[in-house]
């Protein structure tokens, strides 16, 4: 047993060296693994390290003192490795929620530059368009009253587009910042199909498409907002009605299973791609050429009508999903059945 101070350090070093090294190794081995495990083999590496080096300059004795030291580290370990277990948990816990919360804000951001670029696009457009007549009343360049009400029904046409867009934008903000406030109360699915059947219809007749509605007989009560469960739906037939080509159908359907009451919007378009589908509810979203909306006058064709559906829907606590068929898509929310709802 050494008794000089460079004896002891040099002891020490050659009883304690190889326990971190070994460590070392076994903490890159288990980089990828769970991190409980790295937090215990961190707690064992400099209590195996003492007890190493103890031993080493005790010169392999195993007396009272050792036995004394021993289990004092033995008590240490004890406690520390379960703690460090507890810890490595909550660390790991506490690290795959700032990762989300980075990812979630990252996207958000992205969806934020993507929303301002397509807004800066599309307002550009109709103002250009309003500019333009304008300037043309204004120089006098139309003068036949026929032409003159041509122009300022485009101009009013114009003007309602950059209102809807206006009014998405203000739906969204409130959506995203989470300050959407609905006043929920008992709501009959089938009458918003109904009211959204009538407002839609004339729309659809222009675009030479033909717009129905099936229902069942039973009442469909649901807990929500009407003035909201008619924006999503009109939204979803607006969208499909914009992706039909002449001579196309849209048919609107409601039922109810298993506690849910559902409606869908079923068209005859190209259907949706299968690289879009995921992303079809997002802000300002608009995906390939197929899906590209076809006429300006449907709606504000600001890019936000599928998103703004989908946050209506969570507001109610239900789901929106979209799908292929044989012949087109399909777009359905769901919505958690009132129990009163009862037999007509």
């Amino acid at each position: 047993m050494p008794t000089d101070t460079p004896g002891l350090i040099g002891y020490a070093l050659a009883g304690t060296l190889p326990v971190v090294v070994i460590g070392a190794l076994l903490l890159r081995y288990t980089r990828g693994r769970a991190m409980t495990t790295s937090m215990a083999v961190l707690v064992l590496i400099p209590t195996l390290a003492t007890l190493c080096g103890v031993v080493a300059v005790s010169g392999l004795m195993f007396g009272a003192e050792f036995e004394r030291t021993a289990v004092v580290l033995a008590v240490v370990t004890a406690v520390t490795v379960p703690a460090a277990i507890l810890l490595g948990h909550e660390q790991a816990r506490a690290t795959v929620w700032e990762r989300e919360m980075l990812e979630q804000e990252r996207a958000a951001e992205r969806s934020r530059r993507e929303l301002v670029a397509w807004v800066s696009h599309d307002l550009r457009t109709p103002l250009a368009g309003i500019r333009a007549m304008g300037e043309a009343l204004e120089d006098g360049v139309v003068t036949r009253p026929e032409e003159v009400r041509r122009y300022a029904d485009q101009i009013v046409r114009e003007t309602n587009r950059l209102s809807s867009m206006v009014d998405d934008l203000f739906e969204m903000s409130k959506i995203n910042a989470g300050a959407l406030q609905l006043h929920l109360e008992p709501v009959d699915l089938r009458e918003v199909i109904d009211e959204v059947l009538a407002t839609n219809q004339p729309t659809a007749a222009r675009a030479g498409i033909t717009l129905s509605a099936t229902q069942p007989a039973d009442k469909l009560l649901v807990a929500g907002s009407e003035r909201a469960l008619g924006r999503v739906l009109t939204n979803l037939v607006a969208n499909a009605i914009a992706h039909t080509p002449p001579g196309g159908r849209i048919d609107m359907s409601a039922g109810a299973a298993d506690g849910q009451a559902w409606a869908r919007v079923d068209d005859t378009g190209p259907g949706i791609s299968e690289t879009d589908l995921p992303r079809i509810f997002e802000v300002a979203y608009r995906g390939s050429s197929a899906r590209s909306p076809g006429a300006a006058e449907l709606g504000s064709s600001s890019g936000m009508g599928l998103a703004i559906a989908a946050g209506l829907v969570a507001a109610h606590h239900g789901d929106i999903t979209a799908r292929n068929r044989p012949e087109g898509a399909r777009f359905e929310i769901r919505l958690p059945l009132l129990e009163s709802a009862g037999r007509r």
